[in-house]
């Protein structure tokens, strides 16, 4: 389990729910760039932080966020999400 990559559908969710990034960051009461370090998967939110995102959109953090193994994602058998 040690070389499993946090992963999230944030940019999906925006869209979604017809959020900027900026309109997320108020609502989760953190920045702009946050979110988009976040988004971009350059930066692993706090839980803290997943579970303020998570209420935002009303879902279960699993739903937000979510484990994928690296060989995983070039493996065509696997379903990425």
């Amino acid at each position: 389990m040690s070389n499993m990559v946090l992963r999230n559908n944030l940019k999906v969710l925006r869209a979604k729910h017809n959020l900027t990034q900026e309109q997320l960051a108020e609502r989760a009461e953190v920045t702009r760039v946050t979110i988009h370090y976040v988004e971009r998967g350059k930066w692993i939110p706090s839980t803290v932080l997943s579970l303020k995102i998570a209420r935002v959109f009303g879902i279960p953090v699993e739903e937000v966020f979510y484990l994928e193994n690296p060989k995983d994602f070039n493996d065509p058998t696997k379903k990425n999400p």
